[in-house]
């Protein structure tokens, strides 16, 4: 029998509905709960013998101990219900600021479209964004034109939406790495490097060129590092002590620590610069490319290997065989073309504000300027985020202007 309350939740209403069922001798199968804005909605399966599924005493008494408490109740036969139902196959978490009612209907209508259920919709997030992520079955074979569907609902709405398998690897997660130019913090370092050299603009026309797609990173790189020539040591030091974090970085990394993650950072930049950064911020591992310094000024030259699209793929590698973790429980976080590889190697390739040839590689994509919303597509909520740092004393939201 399948026992259904719905009304405004309050204390008591499972004791007394949990008192009725003891006394008529049944047997417990399955509870389900959930409360949306203090409006209440439980079901319990139970199974009994025929004769007390066919009389009137347990309907009378759990509808009298329901009502005395100001609720609703059905109670139905379910024989051919499973006790337990089967689990989800996907997620599909969408992000916006807002979620309009048009955007999520687009989303349900096109999952209605490919036969594809919803089992449970629930709300992850109402700030920077709001997040709602839905468990969903998807019959076999057409997960290809789900994730097809909703890349179209998500340029059409403007909203994000990531598709996942809903499986044990999605949280089991434990290695993750994040580009640094433009995803772990603001603006591109060689820029700002650039700019004291006065080739601010020529460096910056190179860089589009390369995250682009459309220029050789080693070949750019080498370019924009030539117009640092004759540069003080001092200067690099300055410009590191001058780095922001994107907004939510602290927030995520803080948060990543907790859940046990190591954390890297895979960039195309400078050592020099990044690791003081990497060092405050408490990372497990560094790769990047190292400037050639004599005589307290840049040469215009790296020394080492390079860390291009192909060397953050192989740092990626390098870190997870360094941690023990398997590359498909490996996270990578980038937004220009030469990230490319290294997403495509990880378990779970997350677009940041990327360029369109990085978007179309990655398991999913990301348009908002908060770094916290890879939190979210990693089945992590904003509630249990600020409940952890409120344990800390460090729950806070930033006012976030309007658009």
């Amino acid at each position: 029998m399948l026992i259904t309350v719905t009304g405004v939740d309050q204390p008591g209403v499972t004791s007394a509905l949990f008192q009725v069922l003891s006394s008529h001798k049944v047997e417990l199968l399955n509870v389900e709960q959930v409360v949306i804005r203090g409006r209440l909605t439980l079901g319990v399966l139970v199974s009994t013998t025929p004769e007390v599924a066919e009389g009137d005493a347990l309907r009378q008494d759990v509808a009298a101990a329901i009502h005395a408490k100001g609720l609703d109740v059905t109670i139905e036969r379910s024989d051919d219900l499973p006790i337990i139902r089967e689990p989800s196959t996907h997620t599909i978490v969408v992000l916006g600021r807002p979620i309009t009612a048009e955007a999520f209907g687009a989303v349900a209508q096109e999952v209605a479209k490919l036969g594809v259920n919803i089992d449970v919709i629930r709300g992850i997030s109402d700030y920077p964004v709001t997040g709602l992520e839905m468990r969903v079955s998807v019959p076999p074979g057409i997960g290809g034109q789900l994730q097809a569907a909703m890349t179209r609902v998500a340029a059409d709405a403007g909203v994000d939406v990531a598709v996942e398998d809903y499986s044990l690897s999605r949280r089991a997660k434990r290695l993750i790495v994040f580009d640094v130019d433009s995803t772990l913090i603001q603006g591109e370092v060689i820029e700002m490097l650039a700019a004291r050299a006065g080739a601010q603009a020529a460096v910056a026309a190179i860089t589009d060129a390369a995250m682009r797609g459309e220029l050789d990173f080693t070949t750019s790189l080498h370019q924009r590092v030539a117009t640092l020539a004759g540069l003080p040591v001092e200067v690099v030091e300055d410009v590191a002590s001058q780095l922001e974090l994107t907004p939510g970085a602290r927030t995520t990394l803080r948060t990543l620590r907790r859940l046990g993650f190591h954390v890297g950072v895979v960039s195309g930049g400078f050592r020099q610069v990044i690791e003081p950064l990497a060092e405050e911020l408490m990372l497990d591992f560094v790769a990047a490319n190292k400037l050639e310094i004599v005589d307290g000024k840049l040469t215009g030259r790296v020394v080492g290997p390079v860390i291009d699209r192909a060397g953050k793929a192989e740092a990626l590698r390098d870190f997870a065989a360094q941690a023990g973790v398997p590359m498909e429980q490996t996270v990578a976080v980038g937004d220009g073309a030469n990230d490319i590889d290294m997403l495509a190697a990880a378990g779970l390739g997350v677009a940041f504000n990327a360029k369109p040839a990085l978007r179309e590689v990655a398991d999913a994509s990301l348009s908002y300027p908060y770094l916290d919303t890879v939190l979210f597509i990693l089945g992590v909520t904003r509630g249990e985020i600020e409940a952890a740092d409120a344990v800390d004393g460090l729950m806070r939201r930033v006012e976030i202007p309007p658009e």
